[in-house]
């Protein structure tokens, strides 16, 4: 690999001197210049990333910051973080993924450092402690999520309000009139996670508006949850018929644990999941589902973050709308 030392070598100059013509941070000669930059291209030599920032004042790389809590689907989050990689390549941006969660007090370190020309934040709280630092740094943010009062930061995201009221509607039209919400993991209603508050509410309203009957229940990412789950909703409500599943971890373990049960989907129950689409048609019945437009928000996402770098520093809020497509998981229930 060429250094620096090499450039200095061939060019009859110090390496100090290459430094400082790669940075900018000098005066120098348009002889000696001249002599560096052509060493530079005879030996292919490539500045490090520090270096370059330093001549251009830009690091060109975006930084993602996504905690990988246990409580996560990984499979999804990851979709997420593809799709923005690939939009941030398009524009000759790196992409740094940040994955530990260490609160207000990183994201700070992480803007003064200058590693990054900017922050995409996902996991957005509805009461997110992160709001206040994030809208005093100097650095263009967007966040991947909703918080309660974006209070000036720019944000993008499914639309999970419209998104649980579009279950129910599709349960509702037809025909159901007993409907239950398996949700999230109670860690992520616990911190008051915004998609999963979003869609509750969605449900909620949704249900209450189209005279259904609903109950709603977290579940953690594990067959006994599922089943101790369904059993309290079916003790809840042995007249349900149509469940609504916002938690894609769980589609596994649940469709066999319906099948034990002796519950066929969809003519014994209907079932519609949240998830990417990839996911409909991987489960012995093809899932009708709400897709979870992870490609479009993560490339949504850069787009914005370019926006701001590029001057456009009025906030905004993309709510994408829900898309319902429907497969084999319902259908109208038995009479």
């Amino acid at each position: 690999m060429v250094t620096i030392n090499d450039v200095a070598n061939a060019a009859g100059v110090a390496p100090s001197t290459v430094s400082y013509v790669i940075s900018g941070k000098r005066s120098i000669s348009p002889k000696t210049r001249r002599l560096v930059e052509e060493s530079i291209r005879k030996l292919g030599y490539h500045p490090h990333a520090g270096a370059r920032a330093l001549a251009s004042s830009k690091t060109n790389v975006l930084a993602l910051v996504v905690p990988l809590r246990t409580d996560l689907n990984v499979a999804v989050v990851m979709e997420f973080v593809a799709a923005a990689v690939t939009a941030a390549r398009a524009h000759d941006q790196d992409l740094l993924l940040l994955t530990k969660d260490e609160g207000p007090a990183a994201l700070q370190r992480v803007a003064s450092s200058a590693i990054a020309d900017a922050l995409m934040v996902m996991d957005v709280e509805a009461a997110d402690p992160r709001v206040p630092m994030l809208i005093a740094l100097d650095l263009p943010v967007v966040l991947i999520g909703v918080p309660d009062h974006p209070a000036g930061l720019s944000c993008v995201d499914l639309d999970f309000t419209a998104a649980g009221a579009a279950c129910v509607a599709h349960l509702a039209d037809l025909g159901h009139r007993s409907i239950a919400l398996i949700g999230p993991s109670p860690a992520v209603y616990r911190r008051g996670t915004s998609y999963a508050t979003r869609f509750l509410r969605g449900f909620d309203e949704a249900a209450q508006g189209r005279g259904v009957r609903a109950v709603s229940r977290p579940c953690a990412h594990s067959y006994e949850a599922v089943s101790a789950c369904l059993d309290e909703l079916l003790a809840a409500d042995p007249g349900l018929t149509g469940l609504v599943v916002h938690n894609e971890a769980v589609l596994p373990g649940l469709l066999s644990d319906l099948r034990h049960r002796g519950l066929r989907v969809p003519q014994d129950i209907s079932v519609v999941a949240v998830c990417p689409d990839t996911m409909a048609e991987q489960h012995p019945v093809a899932l009708t589902t709400v897709a979870i437009p992870a490609e479009e928000v993560g490339a949504q996402a850069v787009e914005m973050t370019m926006r701001r770098l590029g001057g456009h520093t009025t906030p905004e809020v993309r709510l994408l709308g829900p898309r319902l497509t429907r497969r084999d998981s319902t259908a109208a229930p038995r009479t």
